[in-house]
């Protein structure tokens, strides 16, 4: 799935000339404030592509020559991708309104390449100044964000927002989240996780114990995370557990979805009597290493083999590598310290640090 922004130019992302609103000259061409760092931040710490979606009146005609038009746009180009800007594709209607082409805005002929089941309708947007940029988000049946008017959401899936540095805001703060419903014949869940959130925490498994330790990921490891569970429990704990782990894992790899610029590895810590290591790669392979035995055959409602299973199957939907050992007396305090240990390293990992996808091979 493809998370996509398309971008308007002229009032979006350089200025119009109040007089004649033609941008055909460099002296006219003034980039509209916060767009160049926005955009650049955009690029180089989210997954969004970047599509240009611009009408042009009489680009080409008589009246208004091509190259009138070129000039000013290839050195708005040139300014952007100076700044790590880049635009996966460019698309400019030179027509007439009265020429009715479908290919002109509101209509979708210029971007009806991109709306087939590849395209991330829930995560993509249409960013504009004008209403027929927010027509054409209706028409490709995508949210949109109309630049310069009042902030706030205006209803169905339309926003409001005054600058392109609250636009960066508004999508920074929505690009690393992840939503999964998992139904079976044995369990039905959902979860919500938010990378970029502040430890919220909203956890019902049916399970006491369970929703402690899941709970700690969120307080430690600085996600905002919500999961609901309608589980077989009157067989036994094994599906909630097992089931709730693959959609965790699968929310995870949802999110983090390149991995660009994230620090990728995390590691451990002491909680009392106890040492709890857990080494975490996200490196899109899954695999785990599982060191630590337990006294007890349950803390609480919790069967504590499942453990182990847990993280299996964690490491299974998320294409993560991990390594736990753990040792102390209380067994509660054992796999307490394991999640603990287990969220800490998630937040180092998850951390964007540069905006690079961290490996060598240019992919995880």
């Amino acid at each position: 799935m493809k998370k996509i922004l398309f971008i308007d130019r002229d009032g979006t992302i350089i200025k119009e000339p109040p007089v004649d609103y033609q941008v055909d000259s460099l002296e006219k061409l003034e980039f509209v404030p916060g767009v160049i760092g926005a955009l650049s931040s955009i690029c180089s710490t989210t997954d969004y592509m970047l599509v240009m979606v611009s009408n042009q009146d009489g680009l080409g005609t008589a009246s208004f020559p091509t190259e009138t038009f070129t000039v000013p746009h290839q050195k708005m180009m040139t300014t952007l991708e100076g700044e790590g800007v880049t635009f996966s594709d460019v698309l400019i209607d030179p027509s007439m309104p009265e020429d009715n082409s479908p290919m002109r805005k509101p209509r979708t002929g210029m971007v009806e390449k991109y709306m087939n089941e590849m395209l991330d309708y829930a995560s993509s947007y249409v960013i504009g100044d004008r209403p027929t940029d927010m027509q054409l988000a209706a028409n490709m049946g995508i949210k949109g964000i109309v630049i310069g008017s009042d902030a706030g959401d205006r209803g169905n899936g339309f926003y409001g927002i005054k600058t392109w540095g609250e636009i960066l805001t508004f999508l920074t703060k929505g690009a690393r989240t992840a939503y999964v419903s998992r139904k079976t014949n044995e369990t039905d869940i959902v979860v919500r996780l938010d990378l970029n959130g502040s430890g919220k925490c909203n956890v019902n498994t049916g399970l006491g114990f369970f929703d402690h330790m899941l709970s700690q990921i969120a307080h430690h490891g600085g996600v905002d995370l919500t999961i609901k569970v309608k589980g077989d429990l009157a067989v036994d704990e094994h599906h909630t557990i097992e089931d709730t782990a693959i959609a965790l894992g699968e929310c995870f790899a949802e999110a983090l979805g390149k991995k660009k610029g994230i620090e990728r590895y995390g590691f451990s810590l002491p909680m009392d009597e106890t040492k709890a290591e857990v080494l975490l790669d996200f490196s899109g392979r899954a695999h785990l290493e599982f060191n630590t035995t337990f006294d007890r055959e349950y803390v609480g409602d919790f069967p504590t083999e499942m453990t182990k299973h847990f993280f299996e199957s964690f490491c299974s939907a998320a294409h993560a590598n991990m390594h736990i050992t753990a040792s102390g007396e209380n067994t509660h305090h054992v796999i307490e310290g394991i999640f603990k240990a287990f969220a800490r390293t998630i937040k180092m990992a998850i951390r964007i640090t540069g905006t690079a996808i961290p490996s060598s091979k240019g992919t995880l």
